[in-house]
């Protein structure tokens, strides 16, 4: 399993879910040595130096390791190729309009999550308590599993250390949870009223039962076959509704489902002509060893798959186009032809005092 070079550009992400760990697979240097208008250099750091579990994600809330002031940023999206975490709101090139908008990052190495506020206690009388906020300073990863349900790896945040030090350690951390989308509210002018939404408006069409023959009627096979073949002519009415037998015909062919249906069709034919391969050669052992009939199976089931590659291949070649300009091109090289035959057979040599007819001659030596 390899990486291409649209995933690592395409690294950033807003998710704060892991769903695999490509991130940890090698990125191969030729993506990062080479650089085009259309395509830049492919930053990454080195295997050995990426994170696997990841405990700052987007929408955590977390402030600079060395600010004095404790700033709180919040987390736009990180990229774990570069382990690098943007925040948002911090534009490099504010005020610049000319400049394309780009977000502030830090390393990951940088970042201590937002735990919440503690307050300290007055320690003398004329002191009043003030609440200070506090970080995780160390944050450990602990019982990660796999979610079949939710398709994603899961664990725990435990904060090891804090800043500043409260005596309280091994605090779980919560994951960010995702903005609940907001409902606007009902506009009757742009929303479907409920008596429209009841209302039938499918109607079915009617048919004509004149120009069908009645069973009971006197007709003979001749002529009711030519109604059949040689219908006549019905003007079309584009007021009428549309059968619902046409939306199969009419629906979209390249969609996931159906795509999706044609791919395990096509896994389970070829599961089924292997294991067709697989009896016909047990059927016939001819004093071979179960172990090389089964060999002999795959190989003709490899070289089977092979043929209709390349006949699919040769189909997909053969298109309308091609072959009207093979057709022109025969039929051109037949008129060659032809005209050339023609050219000799009407070949006429002019008298000369030299020329020698084979016929002319045979009939001197016979006299």
């Amino acid at each position: 399993m390899s990486l291409t070079r649209i995933q690592v550009q395409r690294a950033t992400t807003v998710s704060p879910w892991t769903r695999d760990f490509r991130h940890l697979l090698p990125v191969p240097k030729h993506f990062q040595n080479r650089q085009t208008w259309f395509d830049p250099i492919t930053k990454a750091v080195r295997v050995k130096d990426r994170i696997k579990y990841w405990n700052v994600v987007p929408g955590d809330q977390i402030c600079i390791r060395g600010d004095t002031r404790k700033t709180i940023h919040e987390v736009l999206s990180i990229n774990k190729f570069t382990n690098r975490v943007y925040l948002k709101g911090a534009n490099l090139h504010e005020g610049k309009p000319y400049k394309t908008p780009v977000n502030r990052s830090v390393h990951y190495s940088r970042c201590m999550l937002y735990i919440g506020e503690q307050v300290l206690q007055a320690t003398s009388p004329g002191e009043q308590s003030k609440a200070i906020s506090v970080f995780a300073r160390r944050v450990g990863a602990r019982d990660p599993h796999w979610d079949p349900i939710l398709y994603r790896w899961n664990w725990k945040r435990l904060v090891l250390a804090t800043d500043p030090y409260t005596p309280k350690t091994k605090i779980e951390l919560e994951w960010p949870q995702p903005e609940e989308r907001e409902h606007k509210e009902p506009n009757p002018l742009l929303d479907t009223t409920p008596e429209a939404v009841r209302e039938i408006t499918y109607k079915p069409p009617v048919f004509s039962l004149s120009k069908l023959i009645s069973l009971q009627s006197d007709v003979a096979e001749k002529a009711y076959l030519k109604m059949l073949f040689n219908p006549s002519a019905v003007p079309f009415d584009t007021s009428a509704p549309m059968e619902v037998h046409l939306t199969k015909e009419l629906s979209n062919p390249h969609s996931r489902a159906k795509k999706q249906a044609r791919w395990q069709a096509a896994v389970k034919r070829k599961s089924t002509l292997f294991k067709k391969f697989i009896a016909q050669e047990l059927k016939n052992l001819n004093g071979r060893s179960i172990r090389d009939a089964r060999a002999e199976a795959a190989f003709k089931y490899r070289q089977k798959l092979e043929d209709e590659r390349k006949s699919e291949k040769k189909r997909r070649w053969l298109t309308k186009d091609r072959l009207a300009k093979m057709d022109r091109k025969s039929k051109r090289k037949a008129r060659k032809a032809d005209k050339q035959k023609e050219k000799l057979s009407q070949l006429v040599l002019r008298d000369a005092p030299n020329q020698f007819i084979p016929g002319k001659s045979a009939r001197r030596q016979e006299a």
